[in-house]
């Protein structure tokens, strides 16, 4: 085979290669646009005036009038600042209570030796096969014969434990060889100590993901609230953006309720792109095995 035939072939590999990057770009930059673009649309919409808005007949991509009117307006129709004071209390007391649970859950899964340990497991995991709905009737239930309706407590308590976290965390303290837990007890390390001090230090990036994740279901909860709270003292910002929705003045204010969606969005927005990396490495942790 001559030079020319080698710069040849070279030249089409380089073109090949050329254009499967191309075509990959471009998938992504149409994938990226096709994602970004409802988040687009919500600003868009909550700068547009009420009434230009609904003098739209056909939805137009820009606006030459951009005003801030619908943001006053999210925070003076509705108490929002309320509702945001509602959630913060809702979010936190939810995510650190379920923490607490779920790791001493996970680690007696992982590393105790009780009797009938992998029955109760598996009776855990069997409680994700029943339809949410039906839990829901349940916790109502259960909730209004305590009477904890329009209370912190009543909405609390349903969500301070989850059956998939305790999985994925127990899978990743399994990761952890169980050597350096039989080496820890000869040395007279006490349990706790061991999952304070060993266990919780190398898991911390699932951790951290698994705190954002509930983060993020807590703030954006909507059908658990709505159905336990009547007493606006305890709406959460799920249920200010229904009544910001519904304060149009017949007609459903549209502008309005997207101008409170991005300032609710907003908190988890920058908390995702704080810790994105730890998310990523804890969600790869946590579905690795062996």
């Amino acid at each position: 085979m001559d030079n020319t035939q080698i710069q040849t072939i070279e030249r089409e590999s380089r073109i090949k290669k050329t254009v499967r990057e191309v075509l990959r770009y471009l998938f992504l930059a149409i994938w990226g646009i096709l994602v970004l673009f409802p988040f687009y649309w919500m600003i868009l919409t909550s700068v547009k005036s009420y009434s230009s808005y609904n003098s739209e007949y056909v939805p137009k991509f820009f606006t030459l009038s951009p005003t801030l009117q619908n943001y006053i307006q999210a925070f003076t129709a509705v108490p929002l600042a309320r509702y945001f004071f509602n959630t913060l209390i809702f979010t936190l007391v939810t995510t650190g209570l379920m923490m607490i649970v779920i790791i001493f859950a996970a680690f007696a899964f992982a590393r105790l030796d009780f009797k009938g340990k992998d029955i109760v497991f598996s009776m855990f995991l069997s409680l994700m096969m029943i339809p949410n709905e039906l839990v829901i009737i349940t916790n109502f239930v259960t909730i209004t014969n305590l009477d904890l309706r329009n209370t912190y407590l009543g909405l609390i308590l349903p969500s301070v434990t989850s059956v998939f976290y305790i999985y994925l965390l127990k899978e990743n303290f399994e990761l952890i060889p169980e050597e350096l837990y039989k080496a820890a007890k000869v040395d007279g390390t006490s349990d706790m100590r061991y999952l304070f001090k060993v266990m919780i230090p190398i898991s911390k990036p699932t951790l951290v993901t698994i705190t954002i994740l509930k983060v993020i279901e807590c703030w954006n909860s909507y059908v658990w609230p709505r159905l336990i709270t009547d007493d606006k003292n305890f709406f959460l910002v799920s249920n200010g953006i229904q009544e910001i929705r519904e304060n149009g003045f017949g007609r459903e204010n549209i502008p309005a309720m997207m101008a409170a969606v991005v300032v609710i969005s907003l908190p988890l927005v920058v908390l995702f792109l704080i810790f994105r990396k730890k998310i990523m490495e804890g969600v790869a942790r946590g579905g690795t095995k062996g």
